[in-house]
């Protein structure tokens, strides 16, 4: 018999896999009061697809830096940092604005990496923002494991002026403590360095439970203040749920009260 006609491949036949989906594209395009200024839109790549859903750009993304195209005092000449950024949209918009440094992260998985990677290098924006996994193994303090994954801040005494968080899973409540264990360490003790979150209540049933990170944060004594709600059609329009609410986009600051700071 002809050791062709032994290959596994004919006696286990596969099915074919179907190809990975090639990246797409999103265009954020400023508000024309802005138009004027020194670049008009943003081109920003996305995965192709993803388990944690890094192939869409997210209205709190688009909201989040609408928001900070409009107020840069916050971050110019600061130092920015964006937890689970995906495409990286909110923290381009400060680097491209001025910020003095701007780390995006997300998951440790080489395909969103590689994208964020390619985003700064993209929108020439590699002077003054890099890319790091979100990962515990790189903190530079001791982390703490029941709290989940925390990032190192930036080496010698510098933390971070302002960190962004945008459609971070605030109705998985697993992951509240530790993104708030993050941000109390990552933060600097400034008085005017805050945390900016922006979300939408993707699964209204869920409200309840998006609005535990707030309960969670004012019981570890951060002050936490609504500052922008922005209404856009929902990312999906066949899911259940009132559409106002999945449509909503909701931005908060907190900040950290002068006694919790002083602890950290």
């Amino acid at each position: 018999m002809d050791s062709d006609d032994l290959s596994l491949g004919e006696i286990f036949p596969e099915e074919a896999r179907p190809p990975t989906p090639e990246p797409s594209f999103a265009i954020y395009q400023r508000d024309d009061d802005l138009a004027a200024d020194d670049w008009r839109d943003m081109k920003i790549r996305l995965v192709g697809s993803h388990p944690l859903w890094g192939h869409y750009l997210w209205n709190a993304a688009r909201a989040f830096a609408s928001y900070l195209d409009h107020n840069r005092n916050l971050y110019r000449d600061r130092f920015v940092l964006e937890l689970g950024a995906g495409g990286g949209l909110p923290g381009l918009v400060a680097a491209k604005n001025g910020a003095k440094h701007v780390l995006l992260t997300d998951y440790p998985d080489p395909e969103l990496v590689k994208n964020m990677e390619i985003n700064v290098a993209e929108n020439a924006a590699a002077a003054n923002c890099s890319v790091q996994v979100y990962s515990s193994s790189r903190y530079r303090h001791t982390p703490s494991h029941t709290t989940g994954e925390l990032l190192e801040a930036i080496p010698g005494d510098e933390k971070y002026h302002l960190i962004l968080l945008s459609d971070l899973g605030e109705n998985n409540t697993v992951k509240h403590d530790a993104l708030l264990k993050t941000c109390e360490n990552c933060l600097a003790q400034d008085d005017d360095a805050s945390v900016l979150v922006f979300y939408t209540h993707h699964r209204p049933h869920l409200a309840d439970k998006d609005m535990e990170f707030f309960s969670k944060a004012r019981a570890r004594g951060w002050a936490c203040e609504e500052i922008v709600t922005r209404h856009f059609t929902p990312m999906f329009p066949e899911d259940p749920g009132e559409a106002s609410m999945r449509g909503a986009v909701h931005g908060w600051r907190l900040l950290r009260a002068e006694g919790s700071r002083n602890a950290v």
